[in-house]
C-alpha cells in the first residue's frame, strides 16, 4: 500500500472552506450525479448514505502532481497536513479525474487551476502527529522536510507512517462493479507464522507479573475484577513507539485490560483516557451496536484509577496517535 501526505492547512481560508464543504459535510452524490457520470456507479454502493467525503489535487506546475496522484489506488491511505502536523487520515476508496466536478465544488486557485485529480475517502480519523515524528519514521526524507506538495510514501516508509498513526487498515470497501472474481484473487504466499522473540515474551511475562501478582485483578478501564487469564498487560503507549527507557518503565507504561472488550476498544482507538483519568469515547464507537452496548454497560461516565501524572505522557501519546477523535474543526 501507499500513503500520501496531502498539504491542507486549515489556517488558509480557502482550504478551510473546501474542507468544510467536502470533508466535514460530505458531497451529496445525487446532487452532483449529472457530473459524476460512470463514477456514480462506483461510489453509490460504497456510500449507502449517498454522501462521500472528497478531496483533490491540482495538476501542479509542469503536471508535477499528476504522476504522484496516479499512484493512488483504493486501499491506500491519505493524511492531511497543516500547522506542522498530520491532523486527519482517511482510507482511499476511489480515484477519478473530474475537472467539471472539481470546478463546481471548489472553483479554481490563483493560477486558474482546479483540484481535478480527485479521490473519495472513508473511515476518517482525526490525529495530532507533529512533523518531527514523521521525519523520524520516513527514511526517504531529511531532518528539515516539510510537506509543501503531495508526498507519496511507499514500502516500509508507508508502513511506518501507518504504524505511527496507529491505523488499523481493515477491509477496503469495494464496489460490486469493481470486485475481483474469485479466480483472479492472487494466492497468499507469505509466511503464515512468525517467530516471537524470546526477549519480547520475557518482557511481557515480567510486565504482567508486576501488574498482576495474584490470581485475579481489576481491568483499568471498566473496573471489573477478572481471573488472571482474562487480563492482559497492555501498553498504554504502543511498545514499538516507546524508547528503551520507556519500555523499562514497567510500573507506568502499561495497564491491565480485560480481553472481554476493553483491550480491543483501547487498542483500536475507540476509547482513550483523558488528562485526568476520564474515559473518552469516540463517536466512531457508537456506530456499532456491539461496541455501543459494551461502552454503555461498562465504560460510559467512568474515570480510571490507573491514571496519574507520571502515566499521563503515555496516555497523551495514545490520545494523539490511536484515538479515533472527531474531525478537526
Amino acid at each position: 500500500m501507499r500513503v500520501m501526505m496531502q498539504p491542507a492547512s486549515l489556517a488558509k481560508p480557502s482550504v478551510r472552506r473546501h474542507y468544510e464543504d467536502t470533508i466535514q459535510r460530505p458531497v451529496n452524490l445525487t446532487t452532483y450525479s449529472h457530473l459524476l457520470g460512470s463514477d456514480l456507479d462506483v461510489l453509490r454502493p460504497l456510500y449507502p448514505s449517498d454522501t462521500a467525503p472528497m478531496w483533490g489535487v491540482t495538476p501542479g506546475k509542469k503536471n508535477v502532481n499528476v504522476g504522484k496522484y496516479k499512484k493512488l489506488q483504493p486501499g491506500d491511505y491519505v493524511f492531511f497536513y497543516g500547522q506542522k502536523r498530520l491532523y486527519l487520515g482517511g482510507l482511499v476508496t476511489h480515484t477519478f479525474h473530474n475537472p467539471a466536478l472539481a470546478l463546481q465544488l471548489w472553483g479554481t486557485d490563483d493560477d486558474g487551476k482546479t483540484w481535478e485529480y480527485m479521490y473519495a475517502l472513508d473511515d476518517l480519523k482525526g490525529c495530532d502527529i507533529p512533523i518531527t515524528e514523521v521525519r523520524n519514521c520516513v527514511a526517504a526524507i531529511g531532518p528539515n522536510f516539510f510537506i509543501q506538495n503531495p508526498y507519496i510514501a511507499e514500502g516500509e516508509d508507508a508502513e511506518n507512517l501507518i504504524d505511527l498513526a496507529q491505523i488499523d487498515i481493515g477491509d477496503v470497501p469495494t464496489s460490486p462493479t469493481t470486485m475481483d472474481s474469485a479466480s483472479e484473487i492472487i494466492p497468499f504466499s507469505g509466511e503464515l507464522e512468525r517467530e516471537v522473540s524470546r526477549a519480547s515474551r520475557r518482557e511481557q511475562a515480567k510486565l504482567k507479573r508486576i501488574l498482576l501478582p495474584g490470581t485475579s485483578g481489576v481491568c483499568a478501564l471498566c473496573g471489573r475484577t477478572f481471573e488472571r487469564r482474562l487480563l492482559v498487560a497492555a501498553h498504554i503507549k504502543k511498545r514499538s513507539a516507546c524508547s528503551d527507557q520507556e519500555r523499562r518503565d514497567l510500573a507506568n507504561v502499561a495497564m491491565l485490560n480485560c480481553i472481554l472488550g476493553c483491550d480491543a476498544l483501547y487498542e483500536h482507538g475507540y476509547v482513550t483516557v483523558g488528562p485526568f483519568g476520564e474515559i473518552l469515547i469516540s463517536n466512531a464507537a457508537l456506530n456499532g451496536p456491539s461496541i455501543r452496548e459494551h461502552i454503555h454497560l461498562y465504560l460510559k461516565g467512568r474515570t480510571t484509577t490507573w491514571w496519574n501524572a507520571t502515566r499521563e505522557k503515555y496516555f497523551a501519546w495514545h490520545r494523539a496517535h490511536s484515538y479515533r477523535s472527531g474531525l478537526p474543526t
